[in-house]
């Protein structure tokens, strides 16, 4: 919870995912195609230049449906108020991309989400004034006092990328928490009863990936919308499939400017419900770009590579020696073919430009891939 600098719009862009120093999609593109096209060498051999960190991916599952909790910046006639939920780390480890699922109001529109910003805190007492204030029921297992400052990333200053889908137009949830959050003996409201809006999906690249060691910390983060609230949802308690169970796992805390530095628990204090978990993801990124490892069907991209959904560049889609599904290309016209299509796709889907599209097709062209040997 700090003083923060005004606020403009840094939406995430697929083809910005690297994280070494800024290149032009179309330097990128050339390195590729001339290193896989020309020269048939694998992108591994860039990768293995590169510093290594542990693999680490992390996920609560899926929103459960029971409660949604207030979670924004200070905006001009309302208090900042943050949620939190707990992960561990094993290992030293560099997360590179995180994700976390909330309601938006019901009649706004994704670009109505104007900035995200991502906290990390230890476990209490540590970063924490102890004893503490004694205005909450305990503060046993709660987030600290103070944020991790240098796990800090806004996009209000360029340290993080995010993007929004709509997973559902119209996602209710049981219970909800947004201004009820009192001082004892008043902590427990029941909460402000069931809420209906659009159900999103917020996708976050951090620039620079904040480096923690192995501990158990709470992630946090805080949307900023024009005009409503955003509020995180629930996940199971305890976590099931598709999420990563551990141990221990805490359950999801709550505070606002007026409680701070202390923290609620949302179901034992607020609700008498819950426990709950917050739904969202924590992950490494092996090569850059973009994609989670637990949903990166190609985890060897060249760095700089743009990459579909499923983190796969055309070079990996289409690979010179032969189609990707096994086997050696019957022409160089069914290689040539092939990747014309691929990079078609990919111009569909704003990945690449019309010139970008016409460059790759040239050098698939100008390549022996497919040939036959005379």
């Amino acid at each position: 919870m700090k003083t923060r600098s005004p606020r403009r719009i840094h939406q995430f862009h697929p083809q910005n995912a690297s994280f070494e120093k800024p290149v032009s999609v179309a330097s990128a593109l050339a390195r590729t195609v001339a290193l896989t096209l020309a020269s048939g060498l694998s992108a591994l051999v860039l990768l293995a230049a590169q510093a290594s960190a542990a693999s680490f991916s992390f996920s609560t599952g899926d929103p459960d449906g029971k409660i949604g909790t207030l979670s924004r910046p200070p905006t001009p006639g309302k208090i900042q108020t943050e949620t939190a939920d707990d992960f561990i780390l094993p290992e030293s480890t560099l997360i590179r991309l995180a994700t976390f699922t909330g309601l938006i109001p019901s009649d706004a529109s994704l670009s109505s989400i104007l900035n995200v910003e991502v906290e990390i805190y230890h476990v209490f007492p540590n970063d924490s004034a102890n004893p503490p204030s004694g205005n909450v029921p305990t503060r046993v297992n709660s987030p600290g006092d103070v944020e991790i400052d240098d796990a800090t990333r806004d996009g209000a200053d360029g340290r993080l990328s995010f993007k929004a889908a709509l997973l559902n137009s119209s996602f209710s949830v049981a219970n909800s928490v947004v201004t009820g959050i009192n001082p004892i003996p008043n902590q427990f409201t029941g909460g402000e009863g069931p809420v209906t809006g659009q159900e999103v999906l917020i996708s976050v690249i951090f620039d620079p990936p904040i480096s923690l060691p192995a501990d158990h910390y709470f992630f946090r983060p805080e949307v900023e919308l024009s005009s409503g609230d955003f509020l995180w949802l629930s996940a199971p308690k305890p976590i099931v499939a598709p999420g990563t169970p551990f141990t221990p796992d805490l359950q999801s805390w709550i505070r606002n400017d007026d409680l701070a530095p202390d923290w609620l628990r949302i179901g034992t204090d607020i609700t008498h419900q819950g426990p709950f978990n917050a739904a969202f993801s924590l992950s490494t990124d092996a090569d850059e770009d973009g994609v989670a490892v637990a949903a990166d069907l190609c985890p060897d991209t060249a760095s700089g590579a743009p990459v579909n959904a499923d983190g796969c560049s055309i070079d990996q889609l289409v690979p010179c020696a032969g189609p990707a599904t096994g086997g050696t290309w019957k022409s160089h016209g069914e290689y040539v073919s092939n990747v014309a299509q691929v990079a078609t796709e990919f111009l569909a889907q704003g990945l690449i430009s019309g010139d970008e599209r016409g460059a790759i097709v040239s050098a698939a062209a100008q390549s022996n891939c497919g040939a036959k040997a005379r």
